[in-house]
C-alpha cells in the first residue's frame, strides 16, 4: 500500500513541474529521470515497513539565568534589570558561545555595576568558557558579587558549585558549609544545599585523623612503667 503512494507523489510531482511550473519542454526529461533515480534510490535503501518510532527531544542543560532565577531557589529576580542580560547569555551557551554568554553579561555590568545576579552569571560563564574549572577570572566575579551583597546566598551557592565540579571537594564543602550555617531555617534555597551538601560529604568519606611519622618513637607505656 505504501509503495501505491509515493508513485502517486511522483506523480503529482512530474505533473505539477510540467503544467503548474510550466516547466519548458526542453527540461521536462531531466525533472523526470530525477525523480525517478529518487524512487530507484528509496526502493534500494528505504524501508516503509519499518514502523514508526518517535524520538524524544532531549532536554536543555539548566543554564545560568534559569538557576539564579528559579523561583524555588529564591536567589534572583525573574524580572529585574539582570534577567534580559542572563536570557541572552543563556541562549548564547546553549549553542556553545560561551565566550559571547560572559561577553554578554560584561555588557550588562557596564550598565548594571552593582547587580549581583550579573556578576554571578558572569562567574558562571566564565566557569562554563574554561571547562568547568574555576578559573581566576571567574572567582573574581563570585567575589565582587559577595562584596556587593554579603548577605546574598547565590555567590557562595555557585563558586561551590564551580569548586564542586572542578574536583575541590573540600573547597566547596567550606563554601557551602559556611552558606548552610548562615542560611535561615526557611530559606528556599536551604533544602537544595543541604541535599548537595551531603553528596558531597558522602563523596569526600570519612576524614582520617593525620598519621604519626613512621620515625617517632613510640608513646611510653604509662601503665608498666616503673615509678622512680
Amino acid at each position: 500500500m505504501i509503495w501505491l503512494w509515493i508513485l502517486l507523489a511522483a506523480a503529482l510531482t512530474i505533473g505539477g513541474m510540467m503544467w503548474l511550473a510550466k516547466l519548458p519542454a526542453a527540461a521536462r526529461p531531466l525533472a523526470g529521470a530525477a525523480v525517478m533515480l529518487g524512487l530507484a534510490g528509496y526502493a534500494l535503501q528505504g524501508t516503509p515497513s519499518l514502523p514508526g518510532k518517535p524520538v524524544a527531544a532531549p532536554a536543555d542543560d539548566e543554564g545560568f539565568g534559569e538557576v539564579l532565577s528559579d523561583p524555588r531557589q529564591g536567589m534572583a529576580d525573574r524580572f529585574g534589570p539582570a534577567a534580559k542580560w542572563l536570557g541572552m547569555s543563556d541562549g548564547f551557551a546553549r549553542t556553545g558561545k560561551t565566550e559571547l554568554a560572559a561577553q554578554t553579561l560584561e555588557k550588562g555590568l557596564e550598565k548594571y555595576p552593582d547587580n549581583v545576579d550579573l556578576w554571578v552569571g558572569l562567574g558562571n560563564a566564565l566557569v562554563a568558557h574554561g571547562g568547568g574549572v574555576m578559573s581566576p577570572a571567574s572567582a573574581l566575579a563570585f567575589d565582587e558579587a559577595a562584596r556587593r551583597d554579603p548577605t546574598h546566598p547565590a555567590p557562595p551557592f555557585f563558586a561551590g558549585l564551580a569548586l564542586a565540579q572542578g574536583g575541590d571537594l573540600k573547597g566547596a564543602e567550606a563554601v557551602w558549609g559556611e552558606l548552610l550555617r548562615r542560611s535561615p531555617a526557611d530559606a528556599p534555597w536551604r533544602r537544595d544545599l543541604e541535599m548537595r551538601l551531603a553528596q558531597l560529604r558522602q563523596a569526600l568519606g570519612p576524614q582520617l585523623p593525620p598519621e604519626t611519622p613512621s620515625d617517632a618513637p613510640p608513646p611510653p607505656d604509662t601503665a608498666t612503667a616503673e615509678a622512680p
